[in-house]
């Protein structure tokens, strides 16, 4: 049976500290690109059909070096439009708003280009992913879809896929560099693996999570 497999973009600058990143653009650290080569062997043991990445650079280029060369930019996977939070981490913002949240409270807007975006908006756009993969997931061959993106992003993916409102995605931890499996259950979208390392992922149709818990 088909899989959805969840792949976070490995470590930056700006995720190592916390700052909130979506339309810049940064680059891999030299850890961000070790943590994606670690996924190169574990994501080989997988059949995969389809691929959809982030145009990002840091979803492209980790995908690339965890091995997964025929790959499609999918633009619906950009990561949340932070607007005017873009660049700050929680802890500054709540020394000025300290009962802000990001899913219940938005973000300002940043001038006409990033105006920022809602749980509703971002639900939206995973939608229309969720329904271009969903002929894919209901193959008779079996092959996984992959997504490689960002935190936020595949949080409120992971919502949408189990029938849950877009702002359920504060429910899941997700971590840098890390695979999420979401597969079924009697018929209907389950949680199978989530937040988890290289070493858990390797075994096809596995029921177990294994790894590093989600915290």
């Amino acid at each position: 049976m088909a899989e959805l497999l969840l792949v976070r973009h490995g470590e930056t600058e700006w995720s190592r500290s916390g700052k909130h990143t979506s339309w810049t653009d940064l680059p891999l650290t030299p850890r961000g690109a070790e943590q994606a080569r670690s996924l190169r062997r574990p994501l080989a043991a997988r059949k995969i059909g389809l691929v959809l990445v982030s145009p990002m650079d840091r979803a492209v280029r980790t995908a690339r070096l965890a091995g997964l060369e025929d790959l499609t930019l999918e633009p619906d996977l950009r990561e949340w439009d932070y607007g005017g939070y873009e660049g700050i981490t929680t802890d500054e913002i709540h020394r000025t708003r300290p009962d802000w949240n990001l899913w219940t409270d938005g973000v300002p807007p940043a001038g006409s280009d990033h105006p920022g975006e809602s749980p509703e908006r971002i639900g939206a756009r995973v939608d229309r992913v969720l329904d271009r993969i969903a002929p894919e997931l209901e193959a008779a061959d079996g092959a996984d879809v992959v997504l490689v993106a960002h935190g936020h992003v595949l949080r409120v993916l992971t919502a949408r896929r189990l029938g849950l409102p877009p702002s359920a995605g504060a429910l899941f931890r997700l971590d840098t560099a890390t695979v999420s499996r979401l597969g079924t259950e009697h018929g209907r979208p389950a949680m199978v693996a989530w937040n988890v390392g290289s070493e858990a992922i390797s075994e096809q149709g596995a029921t177990g999570s294994g790894g590093t818990p989600a915290r």
